[in-house]
């Protein structure tokens, strides 16, 4: 396993499960993964030596994060199956790749532009408009490496706060209308078997999702075209493992592709206590060449993540039965650290108006 937070310790989870050990590669020398994983390798993901050791002494490389150095993935890949590849990453990783790439296919995204200076933003802007989104092309997640361009925001200084004077790749996205932020997981075989779970609705709050309800309040035709457009992406790029597609649902039922993560996902975290086979154990399966498991949802369910200082409800929580609680055993907490989630089984969360789980059509871009 490639890094060592709260996804990476998931999925160890559900490979002891079914009889497997993990080796956890991890910067990181206080890493959730690590609690839980048989083994544990703490260094850089440029020490070349501790990569070949590793690569030794496992049978087969996934990740639990997109933005894995790729000189990592290519060394690796020599070595032992990386598994989803390089090349899946090389698109995922970077913004710019990664439209063009949906675009190709003929699948609608919000409207953008590619931005490598400052004079581009700005002529992005006058095509697109404001308000308008830019964001860092690598390593931006959870509203990390990003910029809101509204009326009186000055570009060039708004640039210069994500570039920091160094170079730098961006993309600049309008704003669009939606009812609501949905996403669907794929599972891809290495013999190209797919199973996908069903489309779920997601609620951000401060750039972050906030939760996750399953299944998404969206009519039939649109779930079933959000979940073609999903397995049409996750086949074209060849993914050995999970993909999950984030979308916008359009007022007048499009479906526009916002992002994508080769890896478990955040609106995934339901699928361990509301769906026939995990989101973590069917990411084990593909790997490690199993059968992948039925994918159907059990029940209606809300996933809501806690956040900072929210983990400090772990006890009444515990003490809810509709809830099922799930901590990442992260020391420190910190304001905007994913913390834990607990999942509510039978829908809505415990006192919550149906107002508070609408949609507000507010349009934004984020990744979660």
């Amino acid at each position: 396993m490639l890094g060592g937070g709260q996804l990476g310790r998931m999925t160890a989870l559900a490979a002891a499960r079914l009889g497997y050990r993990t080796h956890v590669y991890t910067p990181e020398a206080d890493s959730p993964c690590a609690d839980v994983s048989a083994v544990a390798t703490v260094a850089d993901f440029s020490d070349k030596a501790a990569l070949t050791a590793f690569a030794a002494s496992v049978d087969v490389v996934t990740l639990e994060w997109e933005n894995v150095p790729p000189e990592t993935v290519a060394l690796l890949a020599r070595l032992v199956p990386v598994r989803p590849g390089a090349a899946v990453l090389a698109v995922t990783r970077d913004r710019i790749r990664e439209k063009t790439f949906i675009n190709h296919l003929g699948i609608a995204t919000a409207p953008w532009r590619a931005a490598h200076f400052a004079t581009h933003v700005a002529a992005a802007i006058d095509e697109l408009g404001r308000p308008a989104v830019l964001k860092a092309a690598c390593l931006g997640y959870d509203g990390k490496g990003q910029a809101r361009i509204d009326t009186a925001t000055d570009i060039d200084a708004a640039w210069h706060e994500l570039s920091q004077g160094k170079a730098f790749d961006a993309v600049v996205e309008g704003f669009v209308e939606f009812t609501c932020e949905i996403s669907v997981i794929v599972a891809r075989a290495a013999d190209g078997t797919m199973r996908s779970y069903p489309a779920v609705e997601n609620q951000h709050e401060n750039h972050i999702l906030a939760r996750t309800i399953v299944p998404a309040r969206i009519e039939p035709r649109v779930a079933a075209e959000a979940e073609a457009i999903a397995r049409r992406i996750t086949e074209a790029l060849g993914v050995i493992g999970l993909l999950a597609v984030e979308m916008f649902v359009c007022p007048d039922g499009r479906v526009l592709v916002n992002e994508l993560a080769p890896r478990p996902h955040n609106s995934g975290h339901w699928t361990m206590d509301a769906a026939a086979t995990s989101q973590f154990e069917q990411l084990v399966r593909a790997v490690c060449g199993l059968a992948l498991g039925p994918t159907d949802h059990l029940c209606c369910a809300t996933m809501e993540n806690l956040i900072g200082a929210e983990v400090n409800r772990w006890s009444e929580l515990t003490a809810a039965p509709a809830a099922r609680l799930h901590l990442y055993g992260k020391r420190e907490v910190r304001p905007g650290r994913k913390m834990g989630h607990v999942t509510w089984i039978g829908g809505p969360l415990a006192g919550d108006t149906p107002s508070v789980l609408s949609s507000n059509g507010t349009a934004r871009t984020v990744r979660s």
